[in-house]
């Protein structure tokens, strides 16, 4: 076991686990949307959970970087917290805040991330940008609500883990990247009628399946 400073704190953690992971195991929280517990290779695209690590000249997603003995961190800077706001807020200036309507509503990322870091869910001085699509049904077993989607990831990775492939993809560019499936047409070789890991490890309820009932 590794031994680390967090914000004046001594913790211990598994060495080789990623940093995030070391804090949110002793109860530190650290924002953050796109983490799988065990990945060795993060995407950290959702920049949130940066922190300030001695020796180092700027901020670095925690996810990134590697629990190991003797290391100084903090978690609750001006810095850090400059970055996590920002880009939480360029997440919501694309994303449909209709709680009421939402599945994930008071059990949501989102909220929690914005409760904690004391900003609002509608940021101010960003025009929004929504994608047209308002739920893709193209799916034999999901649906797809794409201004709730935070591209995080998380279901492509989780549906590569379980069936060796993901069935799930990154499609389209820049403000209109969505997840897509890969146009399965036998739909005996899906196993997402049974499977549903994608829905559930969604932090924003961006998956549902075609069985859960529609926002009123």
């Amino acid at each position: 076991m590794a031994k680390l400073l967090v914000d004046n704190k001594e913790i211990e953690a598994k060495e080789g686990i990623s940093l995030l992971q070391a804090c949110l195991d002793n109860g530190i929280y650290i924002p953050n949307l796109c983490h799988i517990n065990g990945t060795d290779n993060p995407s950290a695209s959702c920049r949130l959970c940066f922190v300030e690590i001695e020796g180092e000249d700027k901020p670095i997603p925690s996810c990134t970087v590697k629990a190991k003995e003797g290391i100084i961190v903090k978690t609750d800077t001006p810095s850090v917290r400059r970055l996590q706001r920002t880009a939480f807020k360029l997440l919501m200036s694309v994303h449909l805040v209709d709680c009421g309507h939402c599945p994930a509503n008071k059990k949501c990322e989102l909220q929690r991330i914005a409760k904690f870091l004391k900003v609002g869910l509608k940021p101010k001085h960003l025009e929004l940008h929504l994608k047209e699509t308002e739920v893709d049904e193209s799916h034999p077993f999901l649906d797809y609500y794409p201004n709730r989607c935070v591209l995080c990831g998380k279901c492509i990775a989780v549906c590569k883990e379980k069936h060796g492939r993901a069935f799930l993809t990154f499609a389209k560019r820049g403000l209109d990247t969505v997840i897509s499936s890969f146009g399965e047409k036998d739909v005996s070789n899906l196993p997402c009628g049974e499977c549903f890991a994608c829905i559930q490890i969604c932090p924003v309820a961006a998956i549902t399946s075609k069985n859960s009932p529609k926002p009123g």
